[in-house]
C-alpha cells in the first residue's frame, strides 16, 4: 500500500493557465512540441506498465520492463530541459546515454536467439502479453515519429525510441510462448 503524506496533494493549479513547468526551471505551452513528445512517451509508458501487469512478478520481462519504464523517465526528463540547461543533464539520469541504447540492443539480441523470427507479417494476440506489447510498440513508434519534429541537438532521444520499438517487437514475439521459441532457449 502506497501512503501519502496528508499535506501533499495532486493538484498544483500551476497549469491551470495552459502552461506546464520544465525540468531545471521555465514554463512551455501545454501544447508545445517538447510536451507533445513527453506526452506521447508518457503514453507509451503506461501501455508498457499494462504489459508488465501481464507478467509474472520477477520475470524475465517484468525486470526488463521496469527497466525500460525508468529509462523513459530519464527521456522525458531530457526532453522536459530547455536547450539552455541541457548542460546540467546527467547522463543516466536526467539523459540518454549510449549506454541506454546499447542495453536495448543487448536485450534484443539475447531474445531473438531465442525465438524463431516469423517468416510472414504477424498477426497480434496470440497472448494478452504479446498483444499489449504490441500495442505498446505502436505508441513507442508514434512518440518517435513526434520525438523527430523536435530535434535535440546532441540527442540519443530518438535512436533510444527506435531502438525501443524494434526491442518492443522482440518481447511480444517472444512472449508468444514456448511454441514460437527455438531449441536454444536458456530459460
Amino acid at each position: 500500500m502506497v501512503h501519502y503524506a496528508d499535506d501533499v496533494k495532486i493538484y498544483t493549479r500551476g497549469g491551470d493557465d495552459g502552461t506546464t513547468g520544465l525540468y531545471f526551471g521555465g514554463r512551455v505551452e501545454k501544447s508545445s512540441e517538447p510536451i507533445e513528445v513527453n506526452g506521447a512517451v508518457d503514453e507509451a509508458q503506461a501501455v508498457l506498465g499494462w504489459a508488465r501487469s501481464l507478467c509474472e512478478a520477477g520475470s524475465r520481462l517484468n525486470e526488463l520492463l521496469i527497466t525500460i519504464e525508468r529509462d523513459l523517465w530519464v527521456l522525458m526528463a531530457e526532453i522536459a530541459t530547455l536547450p539552455a540547461n541541457r548542460h546540467k543533464l546527467v547522463a543516466d539520469k536526467s539523459l540518454v546515454s549510449q549506454g541506454m541504447i546499447d542495453h536495448l540492443e543487448s536485450e534484443i539480441d539475447s531474445l531473438s536467439l531465442e525465438i524463431e523470427m516469423p517468416k510472414e507479417f504477424v498477426v497480434p494476440g496470440e497472448t494478452q502479453l504479446s498483444a499489449a506489447l504490441d500495442v505498446a510498440r505502436t505508441v513507442i513508434r508514434r512518440a518517435e515519429r513526434v520525438a523527430v519534429r523536435y530535434p535535440l541537438e546532441n540527442s540519443l532521444v530518438n535512436p533510444y525510441l527506435n531502438r525501443l520499438s524494434d526491442l518492443t517487437w522482440t518481447m511480444a514475439r517472444w512472449a508468444e510462448g514456448p511454441h514460437h521459441r527455438t531449441a536454444r532457449v536458456h530459460d
